[in-house]
């Protein structure tokens, strides 16, 4: 097999590629193999036909097809090697159909989309400004608020509604004296200041009480999902039921003995614990920080011209993780884009955006790493492949097999060192 290579435009390649007589013949004998279960000749069982007559009858041709179908996917991977090309989609393959017969070469064409060049700016040095990742007494303090409210219980009072209280009503909407779809409720708890409904609603029942009757005036939205409601004045007619307000647990031992938290029992051992837990989420929040800041700099310094086939096939990707993920959830896609209202080609240009991103940061971090000639070591590869072996819970032999090549291994390592090569060498400030 010989391989020409030449470039055509910016990111696509060109592949001449012409395998020797001897294996395009193979190919025939495969092609004809095949089609030959099918036909149909007097005088001899099905399948049976022997290959000259078969070819006096129906000419050589007949098998080109079915040849071309066996011949091109087993070369093509071998001509990506022996060219050095890396494609990043599907290739458009042409035929020189003139040229093509038994006992002669085969020669066929592949227009290849490539990774496009990366032409690095400034990547060392980046200024950040640090997050920082002092916990203060008031982050202890609402963190422990938060934990109390969790474990509030909602008690009836007599007085009358305040913000954050919880009323139980009946409702019903009219727009110009006719009650409208959707529009009406009975025993509907509702936090006031939630805002779940829409504005106005809430507001005008704080100081209600139980047992009172009120009409409320407003107007929905502009933008509102009902159309025949969008910017429309409407009266809700209203019966409060209960008023209801939190009671909040009483913080002491005995409330934190009931959270049941590992070795945490008095007061001051659960602010020590949130104390250590919001540490550890800052820091974490800071490197992540770090991270974005360095290698969205570094991306944005960077000249590349990103193909669009490659954002095509990494916004697919995208979209088949979420739909795999919604699928997790006992929802399909379908019913995804329904409920919010969106279609597929909106939601392909929702993707299209962070597909482009993440595209040219990968390929800004694999340059740098090209550039500073980062190596991957058979150890490095090791703990790599065993750290899979943990997560999914599965034999290192199992892993092996899902990864008899090592190059994406070997590439995830290499991106990851460009990374700390990046934070390493940024300006903190």
């Amino acid at each position: 097999m010989t391989v020409k290579v030449e470039k055509v435009e910016e990111n696509k390649v060109k592949l001449t590629v012409t395998v020797e007589a001897e294996q395009f013949n193979e190919a025939l004998d495969v092609a004809f193999k095949k089609v030959v279960k099918d036909i149909n000749v007097p005088g001899f069982r099905k399948g049976k036909v022997p290959r000259n007559l078969f070819e006096k009858k129906f000419g050589v041709e007949s098998l080109f097809e079915e040849a071309i179908n066996y011949i091109v996917p087993k070369v093509y991977p071998d001509a990506l090697i022996e060219g050095e090309v890396e494609p990043v989609a599907q290739p458009s393959i042409d035929i020189d159909f003139e040229t093509m017969g038994k006992d002669k070469p085969f020669t066929f064409y592949a227009t290849v989309t490539v990774k496009p060049e990366v032409e690095l700016g400034d990547y060392k040095g980046i200024e950040v400004e640090e997050k920082s990742t002092e916990v203060t007494d008031e982050d202890v303090n609402n963190e422990i608020d938060k934990l109390l409210k969790k474990h509030a219980e909602l008690v009836v009072k007599e007085s009358e509604a305040n913000s954050s209280d919880t009323v139980v009503i009946d409702y019903e909407g009219f727009k110009d004296g006719e009650p409208f779809e959707g529009g009406k409720a009975s025993n509907y708890s509702l936090e006031l200041g939630s805002n779940s409904f829409i504005p106005g609603f809430e507001e005008q029942l704080i100081g209600v009480k139980a047992g009172e009757e009120k009409t409320i005036n407003l107007t929905f939205p502009e933008d509102y999902h009902a159309e025949d409601l969008k910017g429309q004045e409407v009266e809700f007619k209203v019966t409060c039921h209960e008023v209801k307000s939190l009671e909040l647990p009483e913080l002491d031992d005995e409330f934190v003995k009931e959270l049941n938290r590992e070795n945490i029992n008095t007061v001051d051992e659960l602010k020590d614990d949130i104390q250590k837990d919001l540490k550890e989420k800052k820091e974490q929040t800071a490197k992540n920080h770090l991270i974005d800041t360095v290698v969205e700099t570094a991306s944005n310094n960077a000249k590349i011209n990103i193909p669009d086939e490659m954002i095509a096939s990494e916004t697919d990707r995208m979209i088949q993780d979420a739909t795999q993920r919604l699928q997790q959830q006992g929802i399909n896609l379908d019913m995804y884009l329904q409920y919010t209202g969106n279609t597929k080609e909106g939601l392909e240009e929702q993707f299209k955006g962070e597909a482009t991103k993440r595209i040219r940061f990968n390929l800004t971090l694999e340059a740098i790493a090209e550039k500073e000639d980062f190596e991957v070591s058979e150890e490095e590869i090791k703990k790599e492949l065993e750290k899979i072996s943990e997560t999914y819970n599965v034999s290192m032999e199992q892993v092996k097999n899902a990864f008899p090549d090592t190059t994406s291994i070997e590439n995830d390592i290499k991106r990851q060192k460009a990374i700390d090569f990046l934070v390493d060498n940024a300006e903190k400030k």
